[in-house]
């Protein structure tokens, strides 16, 4: 596979034309979207990243109409015990645990990294799937080995089947279907109807992207103004009059308080901020690996300007028009540093060639990003 920043999309279709007629629109067949793609995902591998405690996993076993759902982190006798046909393994997040499964995520970079949220690779035993279902993201499904069965279609009937661990649809209408072999993709939109069964034993690289709800946008949104909001002032009522209906909640009372929380005032720099740290807050199994014995500064400069930096695969790095945000956390880059940063994030890598240019003061916020495991020496 070529590893390059090249989209993949079959020849003749480029990002521009894809994201003007498709993207979150409508759903597109992309035959030979990666040609020879090598599949690099064994099921071993799989299997041994879903026996991790910080992997998120699944396993599905069908049995007619009956579903089994059943989370990892699983053993090595969960294997034995699975039926020859009829299951599906997921392993979700596998860019952040594997080099060529981030290289491989990132060739989507036509689209913003804000929106990408991971790299689900399933493995399927013949007849496997999770049956018809609909996400809320759009997702492109890429085919490594063997075949799967794909069909899917908008529908206004998206009830699930009662007593089911999956939100399997209770009725499905499909109007499309495609058999996707080594290297074909499907992206689908949003609130596609689709289904997925494995011809044979098959592998697919799901590439998602995050839509958050509104509500769970104003949940993290609260959170994050909790430690933000500082309104001077008590409450008081020294007008208060004796009562004989003490359990009575009097207007004023409310009134007072309301008035009190008049006083929150959330402007544009704050809600940048919320974006902006939203965006980039690592998922709560994401854990971060400083290096055991770091080189010292000046070493560090030389390893720096001799190879070049890159990001760690775990580590998200984004900016607007005033701030970078990195892994959560709002970043005060030291003054002229904002190009050198932005070429960082946009690449996810900077050359040596620039590194031994940079200023000794962009030199030493690498140095700490280097000693918190977010960045690493690109050897």
């Amino acid at each position: 596979m070529d590893d390059s920043a090249s989209p993949p999309l079959p020849q003749g279709l480029d990002a521009a034309t894809f994201v003007a007629r498709y993207w979150h629109k409508r759903a597109r067949l992309l035959r030979a979207a990666v040609p020879g793609f090598d599949a690099f995902f064994t099921l071993p591998e799989l299997r041994a990243l879903a026996e991790r405690d910080d992997v998120e996993s699944r396993l599905v076993v069908r049995d007619g109409a009956r579903y089994e759902l059943t989370r990892g982190p699983f053993r090595r006798a969960t294997w034995r015990a699975l039926p020859g046909s009829r299951w599906t393994l997921l392993v979700q997040g596998t860019n952040l645990h594997d080099r060529r499964a981030d290289r491989l995520l990132r060739r989507f970079a036509f689209l913003p990294f804000a929106r990408v949220d991971d790299l689900m690779v399933s493995y399927a035993a013949p007849g496997g799937g999770v049956g018809p279902h609909v996400d809320s993201y759009d997702v492109f499904l890429l085919q490594g080995m063997g075949r799967r069965r794909w069909r899917y279609g908008r529908q206004k009937d998206t009830t699930p089947r009662p007593g089911l661990p999956l939100a399997v649809l209770g009725r499905f209408t499909p109007r499309h279907e495609h058999v996707l072999a080594r290297g074909d993709m499907l992206y689908l939109p949003p609130h596609i109807a689709h289904d997925g069964v494995a011809i044979d034993a098959c592998t697919t690289y799901s590439i998602g992207f995050r839509a958050a709800g509104a509500t769970e946008l104003a949940q993290a949104f609260f959170d994050f103004l909790r430690d933000r909001v500082a309104l001077p002032g008590r409450y008081a009522d020294p007008d208060l009059a004796a009562t004989r209906t003490p359990a009575r909640i009097d207007a004023r009372l409310q009134q007072r308080i309301a008035s009190m929380l008049a006083a929150i005032r959330v402007d544009r720099a704050t809600l940048e901020s919320f974006v902006g740290s939203y965006l980039t807050e690592p998922k709560a199994d994401v854990y971060f690996s400083p290096p055991a014995e770091p080189l010292s500064p000046p070493a560090f400069a030389r390893a720096l300007a001799a190879h070049g930096v890159a990001l760690d695969r775990r580590t998200q790095l984004l900016y607007d028009a005033r701030r970078f945000y990195l892994n959560g956390m709002e970043v005060n880059p030291p003054r002229g540093a904002r190009r050198t940063l932005a070429r960082l994030a946009d690449g996810r890598a900077l050359a040596a060639s620039r590194c031994a240019r940079l200023a000794a003061s962009e030199v030493a916020l690498l140095y700490d990003w280097y000693r918190d495991g977010f960045v690493e020496l690109d050897t």
